[in-house]
């Protein structure tokens, strides 16, 4: 089965302004998200689960097809995304 990542637009945003390197290594972060669906929090709710692995954070929520990403940052500093003063 197939699953769709979305991306928030201000993680869209912080995506591009990153280093082709960086975006490569934030991607793989998502990508292992992605694979590992026993991770996912309960789709459709408000619940969002963060997970880190190559250096990189992310934070997502699951629907039945697939997850979005909500924030993503480097471990140890803050969100590369404007998402905090964005709630």
């Amino acid at each position: 089965m197939s699953y769709v990542v979305e991306l928030a637009p201000w993680v869209e945003e912080a995506l591009m302004e990153l280093s082709e390197d960086d975006r490569q290594d934030a991607m793989e972060s998502v990508a292992t998200a992605l694979v590992r669906k026993d991770a996912w929090p309960a789709p459709g709710g408000w619940d969002v689960t963060t997970l880190s692995g190559t250096g990189w954070w992310i934070t997502f929520s699951a629907y039945s097809g697939g997850i979005e990403i909500l924030d993503l940052g480097v471990l140890g500093e803050p969100s590369c995304t404007r998402w905090r003063s964005v709630v």
